[in-house]
């Protein structure tokens, strides 16, 4: 549930739903995101949510803080169910030449590369939303034995397609960009792609994504298609 709502600069509403982050917190989120996007209401022109907070972006000239909160707090969120996830499958190669911090994940988390890989690819995951940079998921949750911190120095280059872990969460890298994320492997498919103007997103908050190990050659033949 919304904890408070209250302005956020002159043209926009920040929703509250607690410090928590966890999926239970993050699913109350999505269901007001879904909620106010299938209302399609024209004075909305931007909705943005995160791990525990919703931000409603409007129009000032349509409308107001006082027409926007009371909207939000008459929607009917129970009609967004969480069966409306879309189930989706990554391929990610591991080959040396995309597993940057295998040998960190192997010291930071005591376990071997095998193990690693094993713990990784054997759950399903949550998308929590996306963000830093366009398309970006941020999947959760990662198991216990699974979590490590940033690197201590970020990179400036971290390759497009790159699929990394920090904290509790996976994530991964829709364009080139500097980073501090985990590197285990890379993606060949594109997830975010801008030439789809209505859905340019493959993966949106409350999406469940479920990561294949893939080889090399099988990687290389998704850039041959």
């Amino acid at each position: 549930m919304i904890k408070n709502i209250s302005n956020l600069g002159d043209a926009a509403v920040y929703c509250d739903f607690g410090v928590e982050v966890n999926k239970s917190v993050n699913s109350e989120v999505i269901k007001y995101f879904k909620a106010l996007k299938k209302e399609n209401v024209e004075c909305i022109n931007n909705l943005t949510p995160s791990y525990n907070k919703l931000i409603v972006s409007y129009d000032l000239r349509k409308t107001n803080f006082k027409e926007v909160k009371k909207l939000i707090e008459n929607l009917n969120v129970n009609e967004t169910q969480d069966n409306n996830s879309t189930k989706i499958e990554i391929p990610v190669c591991c080959d040396d030449q995309f597993s940057l911090d295998i040998k960190r994940l192997e010291e930071k988390l005591n376990i071997n590369r095998d193990k690693i890989l094993e713990n990784f690819f054997s759950k399903e995951y949550f998308c929590y939303m996306t963000g830093f940079i366009a398309g970006m998921p941020f999947l959760g949750d990662l198991d216990e034995n699974m979590r490590v911190p940033r690197l201590e120095t970020p990179r400036v280059k971290v390759p497009k397609g790159s699929v990394a872990l920090t904290e509790q969460f996976a994530n991964i890298y829709t364009f080139e960009s500097p980073g501090g994320w985990n590197i285990l492997g890379n993606t060949p498919v594109d997830v975010f792609d801008n030439s789809k103007e209505e859905e340019p997103n493959l993966i949106n908050p409350g999406d469940i994504v479920v990561f294949k190990q893939i080889n090399l050659e099988k990687y290389n033949s998704y850039n041959d298609k």
